[in-house]
């Protein structure tokens, strides 16, 4: 996975509640088995008409909002199904953050899973960064601090601290999965087992 420490973007806002993971991603398009491609459908039935033709009034449809690299979403994001084919489409589609003021827990592992960093706000600052957005949407921007835990509004006095399991900081950070998290640690792993007396007992 890439490296994540700190980012700064405009946004995409989508204030809507209650998205699920089937409006993320609909089933008809989990047929693929690799990351890659997802991107493409994210949002599918809200993005185009049934003729393929994009629907003008949604938001990734709008070219102000095509360079955003943080989607704000309004609470209970990702609800629904497991699939982690929701994150996978979200970061394919080029998203590095989504902020809410609530995740579902499973979309909220799978997201953290796949490289796509999941930042819970109060509902207080989540509506603060919708106002401030529709108030001044050409210079809008966050930054994102996952080394400091901190969401901040640019050019803004206002920021929040979000939190974060220690152990998924740190390989979003390093840009580890699993397995290279603990290729990272081989060598402290090799001298325990050359160490511990609970894996040399002669039987």
């Amino acid at each position: 996975m890439d490296k994540f420490t700190t980012i700064q973007s405009k946004i995409v806002p989508l204030d809507m509640e209650d998205v699920d993971t089937d409006q993320i991603i609909p089933a008809r398009f989990l047929k693929a088995t690799t990351r890659t491609g997802f991107g493409e459908n994210l949002f599918r039935d809200w993005r185009y008409n049934e003729d393929n033709s994009p629907k003008a009034d949604f938001i990734l449809n709008n070219p102000a909002y095509k360079e955003g690299k943080i989607l704000v979403a309004a609470k209970n994001f990702g609800c629904g199904s497991s699939r982690e084919h929701a994150a996978w489409a979200i970061h394919d589609y080029g998203f590095k953050v989504v902020i809410s003021s609530f995740f579902a827990d499973i979309f909220k592992n799978n997201a953290l899973n796949n490289g796509l960093l999941p930042v819970q706000v109060s509902q207080q600052f989540l509506n603060t960064i919708f106002e401030k957005e529709k108030a001044n949407k050409s210079n809008f921007q966050l930054k994102v601090d996952l080394v400091n835990q901190k969401v901040e509004i640019v050019g803004e006095n206002l920021s929040e601290s979000f939190e974060i399991n220690d152990y998924k900081k740190t390989c979003m950070i390093n840009g580890y999965d699993d397995i290279d998290y603990l290729l990272n640690m081989k060598d402290k792993i090799e001298a325990y087992e050359k160490t511990s007396k609970y894996l040399n007992i002669v039987g």
